[in-house]
């Protein structure tokens, strides 16, 4: 049976279901990335579009056109970050909103966007010894 992940915004009206595995876990410090979420780094996790279901009393996110392939997501009620939909059949879901983010298949495997990331903020990706 493939697992289900559940997850939703801070005030709760928008709610998700994910079923199956986790697709290319990783995080991003690209400039959209930094002013959708207001951190330096938002860290994703992908699902094929059919596998997500919106749960919530909220229904569906709210939709903002952020480039010619995506759109991101996020609570009309209280604002929160939830992920991007994608044109493609792809939804990316940020970790954060998830009810159990320390799952070891969202452990982020790469890092995209290096440049726009101030010089001072380091992403490590994997173990790092002494932890």
């Amino acid at each position: 049976m493939p697992r289900t992940h559940a997850g939703g915004c801070l005030c709760g009206a928008i709610r998700f279901t994910a079923t199956g595995p986790a697709d290319w876990p990783h995080t991003c410090s690209c400039k959209i990335c930094q002013r959708h979420s207001g951190a330096l780094t938002l860290a994703w996790v992908e699902f094929p579009r059919a596998t997500v279901q919106w749960t919530g009393p909220g229904g569906t996110p709210a939709l903002w056109r952020s480039s010619e392939k995506s759109s991101r997501a996020f609570c009309p009620t209280c604002g929160s970050t939830l992920g991007a939909v994608d044109d493609a059949p792809t939804i990316a879901l940020v970790l954060g909103s998830f009810d159990s983010p320390n799952r070891v298949e969202f452990a982020p495997v790469a890092h995209s966007y290096v440049t726009p990331r101030p010089k001072w903020w380091h992403v490590v990706i994997g173990d790092r010894p002494g932890r």
